[in-house]
């Protein structure tokens, strides 16, 4: 039986870049793992190994670097457009490219009255410490006409120690879980919230702002909401983005419920008054949804590993 190709792809994965603005005496950093991969008429390299339409990933490596230079790193979206475009813009066999970013976000290190002035400097800018375990994501794909971002963040550990139930659930012989009237309910965020942004006609969002905002109303929702399951909480969270950002027309949740189970102290005849929980890491609960702006068809795969 013949075979054909199908959908084939290539580039330079996980580029680490780090960028410093010096502006004075204060320092900004932008600190992304970028990853290219580009699509084409790329039939002759598998069919005879002709490289003939092959720009070499060690170029599309380079081109990271030489831009975070040329062009700075405003935002990742932004930084990611700047590249999508060079490839297909500037490789004719090159008909669609494809930015994937994750952002390590930093901050700066207060430093002691003392301290400063110890060193010859009334206040340091130049000190940074990595923040939290959150990776804020983004992938851009552009194949000559129109555009598609998709940002989003991973590793976005939230908890509430209250205001959160679950109970009336279906039940069969194999159910042991009991009924919780107050329980603690914790997870890791991941989501990713496309842009109604496809073309240069239309005016682009401001990135920063938008990410800064959007993960705001995620947290303010995941605080405010009385929970009577994850679920519940997921579509408040994706609510409270479509409805607070108008350039944001749909978002996907992978919610791992990080269960914390009440440790039974009596046998040492001590009373457990919603105080000791046991932190299990699995197996989790899995919860998943996509929450979209009405009239909008979605456009985030189902699996978010692969975006």
């Amino acid at each position: 039986m013949p075979t054909i190709l199908g959908q084939n792809q290539y580039g330079k994965a996980e580029n680490r870049v780090v960028k410093i603005t010096r502006d004075g005496d204060t320092h900004h950093i932008k600190d992304l793992n970028v990853s290219v991969a580009l699509s084409g008429d790329m039939d002759d390299v598998h069919y005879s190994g002709s490289n003939a339409n092959v720009l070499p990933t060690d170029t599309t490596k380079n081109t990271v670097f030489a831009f975070a230079k040329e062009h700075g790193i405003e935002s990742a979206e932004q930084f990611g457009i700047h590249l999508a475009r060079h490839f297909v813009t500037s490789q004719e066999p090159i008909k669609t490219a494809r930015i994937r970013i994750e952002e390590y976000a930093w901050e700066r290190i207060a430093t002691s009255d003392g301290n400063s002035q110890f060193i010859g400097s009334d206040e340091v800018k130049h000190s940074f410490v990595r923040k939290n375990q959150e990776i804020r994501t983004s992938q851009i794909t552009f194949d000559g006409e129109k555009w598609q971002v998709i940002s989003g963040l991973k590793n976005l550990t939230v908890l509430n120690s209250t205001n959160s139930e679950f109970w009336g659930y279906v039940k069969d012989k194999y159910t042991t879980l009991k009924e919780a009237y107050d329980r603690i309910l914790a997870t890791d965020v991941s989501a990713r919230w496309r842009y109604n942004w496809t073309d240069d006609e239309q005016r682009m969002p401001n990135w920063e702002k938008s990410y800064e905002q959007a993960r705001k109303h995620m947290l303010q929702a995941f605080a405010e909401t009385y929970s009577l399951s994850l679920q519940q909480t997921l579509y408040q969270m994706g609510s409270r983005i479509i409805n607070g950002r108008s350039e944001i027309d749909e978002i996907r949740f992978s919610l791992p419920n990080n269960h914390h189970f009440l440790v039974d102290l009596e046998p040492f005849g001590l009373k457990n008054d919603n105080e000791v929980y046991f932190a299990a890491d699995r197996p989790y609960g899995l919860i998943e949804a996509t929450v979209l702006r009405d009239g909008i068809e979605p456009q985030i795969p189902v699996d978010m590993t692969n975006l």
